[in-house]
């Protein structure tokens, strides 16, 4: 059978590459031959397909035989839908105030889930059991929405990675005061190929109750999952989902991708490389007199300060975004398909700027 003829044009070149956000990149190539695979036939709509069925065996082998995933489409449903699951109407979460679920999603875990946010600031977007109790407190007072959950991101909005001790203790702690634990994994391939250990490492074996499970920054078109670690932390997980508006109907092309990614070792490759081209582009940085980097580059993130009209002509030449315009501060992300010359170039261009 010929394949099907098309009028679609391309409007974009496919050469081009910046540093604003893995967001940017498309898709791995082995997650576009993976939605080929599934496509074609007919298969039970809204997760009773048999991709899904088979995301939840390969969720198990990485986060242990109690995990249970729940496909959504984007980041943010994820971490609406979990932490609806694990708060009270009258509940609160503890977050670092430099937190995605703070800063980027436009208050849908508040407006959406109906929750409330109690932020900490941080030095590096990490909390840790002091910070933490910062907000730990008043769950007797009926004037003060109670901390139900604690949610930390790994890795961290400022690109920082807790080791998996840290995230133990997190989680020791927030139990003893009867809180449950939430972390967003968005970019949690990356932390876990920083640290050279499995995914379970740093989630179930650490105590964390469920978690975000990121797609999209690694190679996949669009998609992600809740993932239950902890089946008595939550309730109505299917609910949840359905009345945030996350349950896909035809969720085989969502499991697919997530499968793609984790059957193999594709998630450990994309995340090993984009993390080292993040290190790699940090090493030519640090060469540049004039330009700081702001925090360790522990994965895919590099977060510097440089003078305030040289970024705005190197954004002529590459796309990236400010983090903090006032203060010179910008944000350089790669991807799983950022190249070597890719980084050189960039490098290059800042020098010569720099130089002006």
């Amino acid at each position: 059978m010929n394949p099907p003829k098309t009028d679609a044009r391309r409007h974009h070149d496919p050469e081009v590459r910046g540093f604003a956000s893995d967001n940017y990149a498309g898709a791995h190539p082995e997650v576009l031959a993976a939605l080929a695979l599934a496509n074609g036939g007919h298969q039970v709509a809204y997760g009773e397909d048999a991709y899904t069925e088979n995301l939840q065996r390969l969720v198990r082998s990485h986060f242990g035989p109690t995990a249970e995933a729940f496909p959504v489409f984007n980041g943010t449903g994820a971490n609406v839908v979990a932490l609806q699951a694990v708060t009270d109407r009258w509940g609160a979460v503890i977050c670092a105030e430099s937190a995605h679920i703070h800063v980027d999603e436009c208050g849908a875990p508040e407006r959406v889930g109906g929750l409330k946010l109690l932020t900490v600031p941080t030095p590096d977007g990490k909390l840790t059991p002091e910070l933490i109790d910062r907000q730990a407190y008043g769950w007797d007072d009926e004037h003060r929405a109670m901390p139900q959950v604690v949610s930390i991101a790994q890795a961290t909005e400022l690109g920082t990675v807790y080791t998996p001790d840290e995230i133990r203790a997190i989680c020791e702690h927030a139990h003893a005061h009867g809180m449950k634990v939430h972390l967003d994994g968005s970019r949690l391939a990356n932390a876990a190929a920083t640290l050279d250990v499995p995914m379970r490492t740093l989630t179930n074996a650490a105590g964390v109750d469920l978690l975000s499970l990121g797609g999209t920054k690694n190679g996949a078109l669009f998609g992600e999952a809740v993932v239950v670690l902890n089946q008595d932390a939550v309730s109505h997980m299917k609910h949840l989902r359905k009345l945030s508006m996350q349950l896909a109907s035809k969720m085989r092309f969502v499991s697919v991708q997530l499968e793609a990614l984790l059957a193999r070792d594709l998630w450990l490759r994309n995340a090993r490389h984009s993390n080292e081209m993040a290190q790699r582009l940090a090493e030519g940085v640090r060469a540049v007199h004039g330009v700081e980097i702001l925090y360790p580059v522990q994965a895919n993130a590099v977060f510097a300060r440089l003078p305030h009209d040289v970024s705005e002509r190197l954004q002529k030449r590459f796309r990236f975004y400010f983090w903090d315009e006032a203060a010179g501060d910008v944000r350089w992300m790669c991807a799983f398909d950022t190249t070597e010359e890719d980084v050189d170039a960039f490098v290059a261009a800042l020098k010569e700027e720099m130089a002006r």
